[in-house]
């Protein structure tokens, strides 16, 4: 059976204009690491909100080429940039935060193909950062308390992705959730939702939608171990993944690469 489009409705319309000029009227805030989602995202507010605030983390990671890469898309952007200094590194766990511990070689093949609510802790590599996005949303949601924001837009996806728990619809929800019951925005009828426009598009999917929005790919940085110059190492998974996403949509790969 096919099935078929419902067609767009006079209401649906009027509803759909009337919600693009509020969001015109309110303020964003976007985690921006300096990777390739994460200056889709920071372009996709930019198009959609009146006033965003760009929030880079130095958290301990293995390099600052990615928030000097941050910077520098903030600056081309013309968005406000707050760099927080948080240091998760003292917490272990990570080969992103550990240099005792080896970052491993990425292979598309093995990323995880399961249904993002069938994680399998084998599958999860050790670059996850145990509660990253859990700190770094509950940095951001500070800043859209204090710039009157309404929306925090994180590049969290369910699909090319390594497996990392923090980033499926349920968790993104629940924080939601508690954001609203945590605040004195939320309980006060200051309604907080976190936007995550790459929810279910692919690293192709997601480069198409940053080049329709004008997106420099050159000026980002994806790898978990460039070196300092920000040349990419090219075999880590986020390189791994980051290159299949390039090939797949048909573009040049601008990213530096190391020799």
């Amino acid at each position: 059976m096919t099935n078929t489009a419902k067609p767009t409705s006079p209401s649906d319309q009027d509803n759909n204009t009337n919600l693009n000029a509020l969001h015109k009227s309110q303020n964003a805030v976007v985690l921006l690491s300096g990777g390739l989602d994460s200056v889709t995202c920071l372009y996709w507010a930019k198009a959609r909100y009146a006033s965003v605030t760009a929030v880079s983390f130095d958290y301990g990671q293995r390099h600052n080429s990615e928030l000097v890469a941050a910077k520098a898309i903030a600056e081309t952007a013309g968005v406000n940039h707050r760099i927080i200094d948080i240091d998760i590194a003292q917490l272990g766990g990570s080969s992103l935060t550990d240099h005792s511990m080896i970052v491993p070689d990425g292979d598309t093949d093995k990323f995880p193909d399961k249904k993002y609510d069938e994680i399998d802790n084998d599958a999860i590599p050790n670059t996850y950062v145990p509660a990253r996005n859990t700190i770094f949303l509950s940095y951001a949601l500070a800043v859209a308390e204090v710039t009157d924001s309404n929306h925090i837009v994180i590049g969290v996806s369910s699909v090319d992705y390594s497996g990392y728990p923090d980033c499926r619809p349920e968790y993104i929800a629940a924080f939601q959730h508690m954001a609203n019951l945590a605040t004195k925005a939320g309980v006060t009828g200051h309604h907080l939702s976190i936007q995550t426009p790459l929810q279910q598009l692919s690293k192709a999917k997601t480069i198409e939608l940053g080049l329709s929005l004008g997106v420099d790919y050159g000026q980002t940085i994806s790898c978990y171990q460039a070196d300092a110059n920000g040349l990419a190492c090219g075999v880590c998974d986020s390189c791994a993944l980051r290159r299949q996403g390039f090939s797949q949509a048909g573009v040049a790969d601008p990213t530096h690469y190391q020799s």
